[in-house]
């Protein structure tokens, strides 16, 4: 194995998954914003939507999963990068208007 290229700062982090709030505990070097207490220590919270007690995989059970949430979290996250596209100039059409000619009836 190459020496370096490995990470030295593990340390324990908290993985929560939200749709069951099943906490479990192991070591990484994921970067985490919150932290959790578990057992009276508190440590970096990294929150998931789906971890092995949750997975159809692994349960047997059939989950319903929120596709329409995560699509609109995408738009919304990338909406500042949408590009405005000018609409094409509208070319002019020139009709030729039908010109009706009505002939006075002489009485």
């Amino acid at each position: 194995m190459r020496k370096g290229i490995h990470p030295e700062d593990y340390r324990m982090v908290a993985f929560k998954d939200m749709s069951n709030d099943d906490v479990f505990l192991t070591k990484s070097t994921a970067e985490a914003k919150e932290t959790i207490e578990v057992d009276g220590v508190e440590y970096p919270l990294i929150k998931l939507e789906i971890s092995r007690t949750s997975h159809p995989y692994y349960t047997g059970k059939m989950k319903l999963v929120d596709t329409a949430g995560r699509i609109d979290k995408f738009k919304n996250k990338y909406a500042k990068f949408k590009k405005e596209i000018p609409a094409p100039a509208k070319a002019e059409v020139k009709t030729e208007a039908k010109v009706e000619v009505k002939a006075e009836e002489e009485e």
